[in-house]
């Protein structure tokens, strides 16, 4: 018998709410990527249960003991319980009947096997007891343990329920899965011949994939073989992902920045091709026309901050094979700290207007220019 040693099962708030249910006659069940990150030792984020009772029953029980209960996807059977400002998403075992490639029309299940079957990867389909009993209806523990990616069932037909998964796996592969022994070849065989599915998806969810996908340690294996079955030129056209692996390692350990290693990919306006924010597609464009310039780590730091000085560079040597230098850290450093000794005020009354923007700008450039040196003197003796 397995269990599934957390921290959070043995948090008295989350056992009230499974006793909530399963003394109204329920079984409750974690499920998913709780259950998975608690198996294999990393954070968990999020709480998600499952149950054979029927969504106005889990509203009901929890209500009468004083829960929260909010029904935000009750039509297709999740309930919110919030206890002690705690959300947790409890949903009812269900069973796919109608599925297009982008979303399911489903209906409820009185089976946990029913439940397990049309989930998307045999390492998602683990569920555990409020008790931590694991329960392992389509033995998917041996999968976990190998760090094999694996579709439930018939990859293909996992894939034609939710195009999305083919992107799933690759972004389940770089989280979870062991490159050293290779991705599925059934997985890889049914991706790409269900390729043409990929348009019907929005760009949202498909940018929205992308971004965790590249937010893992190393998910340069993983975006190559995308590319070699044709993946990655669909959703990032013109796209190269030759810098990615030498910015990864580059990047020494350093919190991933998602957004660089996009830059890293390149394309056709990726941040069009992904429907970005408009915060991300500028932050996009800045790294990847700062890694094309010429501005030095100070400069940077001085206009961009310490984080996009330190991107722009590692960038910048990714896509063009140049070393790191060695003072790097001192000149990003020095310019973060760096503060233009001139303010409007200096210039006046003798400058106005459009004359005064020119010519701070101007003496700004100069002092940039001079590594920061020149002071207010220096800089004023320059207008005569």
């Amino acid at each position: 018998m397995t269990r599934v040693k957390a921290r959070w099962l043995e948090n008295p708030d989350v056992q009230h709410v499974c006793e909530v249910l399963t003394k109204g006659g329920a079984e409750v069940y974690f499920v998913g990527g709780c259950v998975r990150n608690a198996l294999l030792g990393v954070p968990v984020s999020d709480l998600d249960l499952s149950t054979n009772v029927a969504p106005q029953r889990v509203m009901t029980l929890a209500e009468e003991a004083g829960i929260k209960a909010i029904p935000t996807g009750i039509d297709h059977g999740t309930v919110t319980l919030v206890y002690r400002g705690t959300p947790y998403e409890i949903t009812t075992f269900r069973r796919d009947v109608v599925t297009d490639g982008r979303r399911a029309v489903v209906a409820f299940a009185d089976r946990i096997e029913e439940d397990a079957a049309r989930r998307d990867f045999t390492m998602n389909a683990l569920y555990a007891r409020p008790d931590g009993v694991l329960v392992d209806p389509l033995n998917g523990l041996p999968d976990l343990h190998a760090r094999a990616v694996r579709f439930i069932g018939s990859a293909a037909q996992r894939i034609r329920e939710d195009y999305l998964r083919s992107l799933r796996y690759f972004r389940f592969h770089a989280w979870y899965g062991n490159s050293d022994a290779g991705f599925d070849p059934d997985a890889l065989s049914a991706i790409a011949e269900n390729l043409d599915g990929i348009g019907r998806l929005s760009r949202e969810r498909v940018g929205s994939e992308v971004l965790k996908l590249l937010a893992a340690p190393d998910p340069a294996p993983a975006i190559a073989v995308m590319r070699q079955v044709g993946l990655l030129s669909l959703i990032l056209p013109g796209s190269d992902d030759r810098a990615l692996g030498p910015l990864i390692h580059l990047e020494g350990g350093i919190s991933a920045d998602p957004l660089c290693r996009l830059a890293a990919l390149g394309g056709d306006a990726p941040w069009e091709a992904l429907r970005l924010s408009k915060s991300q597609a500028a932050d996009v464009r800045l790294l990847r026309a700062g890694a094309e310039g010429t501005d030095g780590p100070a400069t940077l730091a001085y206009h961009h901050g310490v984080s996009t000085a330190r991107n722009v560079m590692l960038l910048r040597s990714a896509l063009f094979e140049a070393p790191i230098a060695p003072d790097l850290e001192t000149e990003i450093t020095k310019g973060a700290a760096a503060v233009f000794p001139l303010s409007a005020k200096d210039l006046m009354p003798d400058l106005q207007g459009p004359a005064l923007g020119a010519a701070l700008k101007s003496l700004q450039k100069d002092w940039i220019r001079s590594g920061f040196m020149l002071d207010r003197d220096a800089l004023l003796k320059r207008l005569l």
